[in-house]
């Protein structure tokens, strides 16, 4: 068997299973298969394994799924692919085969859904990989920050690393020579998740990724033209291999394989007393002024139920495009969709939720934000913003001047959504460690070298 060309990935992991992404290579005369053995940490013996028939149609990739572990369990696993001359093989008949697998052995551990336990999180968005004819050119650059979050995993485990957007940058050449068809996407993605820090952090830590603009095209749909329907075709067709193709917006069949067809991007997990709702902000949007919407109404309606039933200490929201504070001037963000964001807004303060934490990136930069309504006043909700993890030189670091700090976010009949910043305008490459333990959530944001640079603590009620 051959090492996976890209992966693996570890993606959605609960307390009884685990997908993990493998991709291999064409073979024009062979039938190409992927397969993952593993075993519990300490065992010697393997699993027998599980294996999927790979096609083109999905670039030679699939997500096989780990299925019957036990919770709060370390395994340790292998994964490969490999051709055969008997195109009349099937994922249960090549188990007969005898197969060499790759050295490399790969580790994870099983969720643990007991509640009242610390949890960690990385979050950051905004990855950027210079490409040169298809080739990264330094790309240890994109990937430094990579190998800092490894090391801050290797002192304490990470919960989850969550990506909320612009993985990769398919609009990165679009003044020169604008990658429209696929294959010029699939190998930016085939790049931005081969380098060796990054593909060491996800082979091994629950991985959860949203796209944002720059999958597609920058500030889409509103830049969108007459003549980009295929380039949003082909480009939604590398998200959904490389990124969804892993996570929970896939459900789980019978038979212990994801379902490959997609009803919507958005999704949620949980993590103990810790929830999560990973917001698709790109696909659905209505630009229109008439009916203005960042999100489809099934959406929204999911993430009010959401907020209203969810029994969670900690309610994660993610948006890949910054929830608050508002920027200066900036049509792309929530600032533009003011009336769905309201109704979000008054949801939480007329149930009384607490503890809402909306984590977003975009902006190259990060800070930390809470805003307050003038006449709850147990009404809180919190802003965690982090990015980018690697920037271009042809794009500025945000700063505190472009923010609106200084006058209402919003205002809804006679009461007053103030927003204020809890901590500096962080203006560097970096990445956000969530930390909950007990009664507090710890915001650490660290630079490419590991360095803690800024940090904020945000009380839970």
């Amino acid at each position: 068997m051959n090492r996976p060309t890209v992966g693996p990935i570890l993606g959605f992991t609960t307390s009884q299973h685990a997908r993990i992404f493998v991709r291999g290579d064409s073979d024009k005369n062979n039938a190409v298969f992927a397969g993952i053995r593993h075993r519990k940490v300490g065992e010697s013996q393997w699993s027998a394994g599980v294996y999927s028939k790979l096609s083109p149609e999905f670039d030679m990739s699939d997500t096989l799924v780990l299925n019957g572990l036990s919770a709060d369990t370390g395994y340790e696993y292998q994964a490969g692919w490999f051709s055969t001359s008997r195109h009349d093989h099937t994922p249960e008949t090549v188990k007969q085969l005898p197969l060499t697998w790759p050295s490399y052995t790969y580790t994870f551990k099983t969720t643990s859904d007991q509640p009242k336990r610390i949890r960690r999180y990385v979050v950051g968005s905004c990855r950027y990989l210079r490409l040169t004819a298809g080739v990264p050119s330094a790309p240890e650059l994109g990937d430094e920050i990579f190998g800092s979050i490894s090391s801050l995993n290797r002192q304490r485990p990470l919960d989850a690393v969550v990506m909320t957007g612009d993985q990769v940058y398919v609009d990165d050449l679009n003044v020169l020579l604008p990658d429209r068809e696929f294959p010029a996407i699939s190998k930016k993605y085939q790049a931005a998740f081969s380098q060796p820090h990054i593909r060491n952090l996800m082979s091994g830590t629950p991985t959860y990724m949203i796209l944002d603009d720059h999958e597609i095209e920058d500030n889409w749909p509103a830049n969108q033209g007459s003549t980009d329907r295929r380039l949003y075709n082909n480009a939604m067709t590398a998200y959904e291999i490389y990124q969804c193709s892993h996570g929970p917006a896939h459900d789980l069949l019978p038979g212990g394989r994801i379902n490959r067809d997609l009803t919507r991007y958005w999704y949620t997990f949980s993590h103990g007393d810790i929830d999560w709702f990973v917001m698709d902000c790109r696909t659905e949007r209505t630009v229109s002024t008439s009916a203005k919407s960042m999100i489809g109404t099934k959406q929204e309606t999911a993430l009010l139920k959401w907020l209203i039933n969810s029994t969670a200490k900690v309610k994660f929201i993610v948006s890949s495009v910054m929830f608050m504070p508002d920027q200066q001037q900036d049509d792309d963000g929530w600032k533009a969709f003011a009336t769905q964001r309201n109704r979000i807004l008054e949801t939480i303060r007329s149930h009384a939720i607490k503890n809402v934490v909306f984590v977003s990136g975009d902006i190259h930069g990060s800070l930390t934000c809470q805003l307050t309504h003038s006449k709850s006043p147990g009404f809180m909700v919190h802003s965690v913003v982090s990015s980018p993890l690697c920037n271009t030189k042809l794009l500025p670091y945000a700063n505190a001047r472009s923010l609106i700090v200084d006058r209402p976010l919003t205002t809804v009949g006679t009461g007053v959504y103030s927003a204020r910043l809890m901590s500096r305008v962080v203006g560097e490459d970096n990445f956000a460690c969530l930390t909950i333990d007990g009664q507090q959530l710890k915001v650490d944001f660290h630079n490419k070298k590991g360095q803690v640079i800024e940090s904020a603590t945000i009380a839970l009620t």
